[in-house]
């Protein structure tokens, strides 16, 4: 079986904005299907997948990702003609009575959510991809999916967990067999995924884009102060589910849209929203965010550890968009209520599409279930389109080309024991939401000075976000508070760096002495392995200072042009664009 799945909604916010224009820009992100992707699946072998706005650039685009699909289908080798299944990891069909109820919510089915709405899209990007070969599978069942068929166990206890996917904000499995059988489902009336959401848009920043900000901002608050107001709001049930009763404030058409009565409530009984063109935030808006953050992760034990008992189950595999919450997932691994967990490293809507067609797939034919490895699926160039894009920068630029790997790795790593700011682009794109080391901006997390600089000379974003490290699974004990051999190749979890080591690495130690590691192993990807042993060869660490190879706003370079553009836009010191070292020329 040969299968492509996708995401995203494309009408999604073009309707919001004809049907509800003059909304503040942030407020139009208060909608379905973002990150669409592609994802392309042969018997059960995920083989390419990327997102669509690493094509035309567009962050968190949710259009069809026809770009996405032409290069799964390009990176195979096949054609259109020979795909089996398209599969989409939406299927608002059983709710079409629901959204009938008035004219807004009926065309925003119709125009939206609805498969014929889905099939003017394939006819127009697919032409004559029949029909009857599209297929729409639940958005929580495709998250499910994509965590157990990836997690390389035969069985465990699935949870998804987002701010809501058709109807629902979270869903609990069990994986057996093959097969995910349904649990327990929550409404998206009490989703702690759009909570979390909408206090992230009261403080400031983006609904839908910035919950990670505020995961970086809690370490610097003191959850007590607003501690109350969060176990008032959130209640834990006896079942191991809860209850948001503020999410059930909005009654109108418009409120629901944007959740005005909740949001009108929070500034009258939380704090007023604060503008985003405001200086910075202050220690409320940290304290906030600490109590957030709090109930955010005192919710995922009380539901985890709940299904967990009433199953028996002691491996978890996650995904949904609260997965990707690093700190919450950190505190779960080391909570005892389970022996293993997983998470599934594109655990967002761009995930999805590899979901839906796993699914598809295990309709059809048992499947083999493996770990997924570093989600390296993306594109990649071959010598000849690196060239090319070099010579279009002639008289802007000044190119070194090594023999080998091995003098790319030796001379990048001397530049980083120098304190130079390098920018890396090498091998497949990653997949997903992190830069894992084939389009990172990568630097000496031993000088204190590194966030500061950083910031300045290209990602531009708030002082309090802390960078991450990269490290090799063979150092990772002597730097991290985890065993001898531990595996994290996701940067999808939380950990502590040894307290007497938190001095060799300030520019990747958070507040609270935390880190969002990620470990680097030959078998995964053996060129960024190969760079950090050289590091470690001059520096005496084999760690990096790691973040993704864009500017604010963008998404993370695709192709080599977009890395040259990048590198001479901004105050990144130097490039590695495959063995090609690439410098300013001097004036």
């Amino acid at each position: 079986m040969k299968i492509i799945g996708i995401s995203g909604l494309e009408n999604s916010v073009p309707f919001k904005r004809a049907t509800w224009p003059g909304l503040e820009e942030r407020e139009y992100r208060i909608a379905q299907g973002m990150d669409a992707a592609a994802a392309l699946v042969i018997d059960g072998q995920l083989v390419a997948a990327a997102e669509q706005e690493r094509f035309n650039r567009k962050k968190h685009s949710g259009e069809f990702p026809i770009d996405a699909v032409r290069f799964c289908l390009a990176e195979a080798g096949m054609s259109l003609e020979e795909v089996d299944e398209l599969a989409h990891g939406f299927d608002y069909e059983p709710y079409r009575t629901v959204y009938s109820q008035d004219k807004v919510s009926a065309a925003l089915f119709r125009e939206v959510f609805s498969k014929e709405a889905l099939l003017a899209q394939v006819r127009r990007d697919l032409p004559g991809f029949p029909e009857q070969k599209v297929h729409c599978v639940r958005h929580h069942l495709a998250h499910a999916a994509s965590a157990a068929f990836t997690s390389g166990w035969d069985e465990c206890l699935v949870i998804v967990n987002d701010a809501m996917g058709e109807v629902e904000c979270l869903s609990v499995h069990d994986f057996h067999d093959g097969k995910l059988d349904g649990i327990y489902s929550l409404s998206a009336n009490d989703s702690i995924g759009i909570l979390y959401s909408l206090v992230t848009l009261q403080l400031g920043f983006d609904f839908n884009s910035d919950e990670y900000k505020i995961m970086g901002l809690a370490p610097y608050g003191d959850p007590s102060h607003f501690r109350p107001f969060f176990e008032q709001a959130v209640e834990l049930c006896p079942n191991g589910t809860i209850r948001i009763p503020i999410l059930r404030l909005n009654r109108t058409r418009e409120e629901r849209e944007g959740y005005l009565a909740t949001r009108a409530w929070l500034d009258q009984h939380l704090i007023p929203r604060r503008r985003p063109d405001e200086e910075s935030v202050s220690s409320i808006h940290e304290d906030v965010a600490a109590a957030l953050q709090e109930c955010l992760e005192h919710v995922i034990m009380h539901i985890c550890g709940h299904f967990g008992m009433k199953t028996g189950l002691r491996r978890l595999a996650l995904a949904g968009g609260v997965a990707l919450n690093c700190t919450a997932n950190g505190k779960l691994m080391h909570s005892g209520l389970f022996d293993e967990v997983y998470v599934q490293p594109v655990a967002g809507d761009d995930g999805s599409a590899l979901g839906a067609a796993l699914y598809r797939n295990s309709l059809a034919q048992k499947i083999p279930i493996s770990r997924f490895p570093a989600p390296l699926f993306g594109p990649q160039f071959c010598s000849s389109d690196v060239e090319k894009a070099l010579h279009r920068f002639d008289g802007k630029i000044q190119l070194k080309h090594f023999d080998t790997v091995e003098e790319t790795c030796a001379r990048a790593a001397r530049l980083i024991a120098d304190g130079r700011v390098i920018a890396w682009s090498r091998g497949r794109m990653e997949f997903g939401p992190r830069a894992l080391g084939n389009r990172s901006i990568l630097a000496d997390p031993g000088r204190a000075e590194m966030r500061d600089r950083i910031n300045a000379m290209v990602k531009k974003r708030e002082a309090f976000r802390p960078f991450a490290p990269a490290c090799t699974v063979e150092e990772v004990h002597r730097w991290f508070e985890v065993a001898p051999g531990t595996e994290m190749p996701y940067m999808i979890s939380i950990v502590s760096v040894r307290p007497e080591v938190r001095t060799q690495l300030p520019a990747i130690t958070h507040v609270n002495g935390s880190a969002r590691l990620q470990t680097v192993s030959e078998r995964d990807n053996p060129d960024f392995h190969a760079l950090l042993r050289a590091v470690g060869e001059v520096t005496g660490k084999q760690v990096v200072l790691n973040t993704s190879f864009n500017v604010k706003g963008q998404p993370i370079v695709n192709t080599p042009e977009e890395a040259i553009e990048t590198f001479l836009g901004t105050g990144i010191e130097e490039l590695f664009l495959e063995n090609f070292h690439v410098s300013r020329c001097v004036p």
